[in-house]
């Protein structure tokens, strides 16, 4: 890493600044009225349609890389199942929670997966749990409760269901991380990244049309081009950035960076939305982001391969 830590860490601070902005840009549209499930639906569906490009320059070509040979039927269910667990609920039950809250309060509330991945990670997979592993889980669960409780005062109980919901989505993130783990799918990254979003796109996009949602006519060209930095920067970029710092500096170093997505989305918010964060709710994120670090320090030992496709799961916005 000497020599190379300043584009270790831009490359890091440009990750988490694009995840963060993600939230601000679908605040936004949902405030214009767009219906949260179309959004993410299509959101997703334009990111994996991204990622085909990268497919293509990669190492066998673009259909050796969508189509690995040898996977079986069991494994594309399962890669189907992480796209729907991790793109299409957890996307769908966040942006459904920014309907009632604010895109930081959101963002904290999300970035609290790795707090539940260290908890499921033990009931499930036998992982340990201790030392400073527990001050982060302990901390990362007081902050996550100050959030909500700060949401719910703040804005009665339409705030606080939002609030809950955004726990949700963090909860079905780290159901989705710890399948990922369990099925360990012999597939490139990047493909797993593509089906896991097609997959969870098609499924938001199917739910949409069988509630009758449309996108609201009228959509300026202003609230065009935030969808466009929803969908390229803010998704295929962040994560291809992040892929990139993964292998910089790994999975366990990198990772305990995540708490500058929610921080990015406060000040992003705070430029844009002109929205203020109150002190119980800024103090709620700094434990959630301390946990995180913490929790992230003892990582038990991996391959690099192990490590590239754990963080795929755990560091996706």
């Amino acid at each position: 890493m000497r020599g190379g830590r300043l584009p270790y860490l831009a490359t890091l601070v440009a990750a988490t600044f694009l995840m963060g902005s993600s939230f601000v840009a679908g605040k936004i549209l949902l405030i214009h009225g767009v219906p949260a499930i179309l959004l993410v639906g299509w959101r997703f569906l334009l990111a994996a349609v991204a990622t085909l490009p990268l497919l293509a320059l990669s190492d066998g070509g673009l259909w050796q890389n969508l189509f690995p040979k040898g996977l079986g039927a069991r494994r594309w269910a399962l890669a189907a199942l992480i796209g729907v667990l991790q793109t299409a609920l957890t996307m769908g039950l966040l942006f459904l929670a920014m309907e009632h809250v604010s895109a930081s309060t959101a963002a904290i509330l999300l970035f609290t997966n790795p707090v539940w991945v260290a908890l499921l990670g033990r009931v499930f997979l036998g992982e340990p749990l201790h030392g400073v592993r527990v001050v982060g889980l302990v901390l990362g669960l007081c902050g996550a409760a100050l959030a909500i409780g700060v949401s719910g005062m703040g804005g009665g109980d339409d705030a606080l269901i939002g609030a809950l919901i955004g726990l949700g989505s963090a909860l079905a993130w780290a159901t989705s991380t710890i399948v990922n783990k369990r099925s360990n799918l012999p597939m490139p990254a990047w493909s797993l990244s593509f089906w896991q979003m097609f997959s969870g796109s098609v499924a938001l996009l199917l739910f949409a049309a069988l509630r009758g949602q449309e996108w609201p006519p009228g959509t300026t060209p202003v609230q065009w081009l935030w969808f466009l930095w929803l969908a390229i920067p803010g998704s295929t970029a962040s994560f291809g950035l992040w892929f990139i710092a993964l292998r910089k500096g790994g999975a366990t170093r990198s990772s305990g960076y995540l708490f500058l997505a929610p921080l990015f989305a406060t000040l992003v918010s705070w430029a844009v939305l002109d929205t203020g964060i109150g002190w119980l709710q800024g103090l709620g994120g700094v434990l959630v982001g301390t946990g995180l670090w913490l929790v992230n320090r003892e990582l038990p030992a991996r391959s690099d391969a192990e490590r590239f496709r754990e963080a795929l799961a755990e560091g996706r916005p």
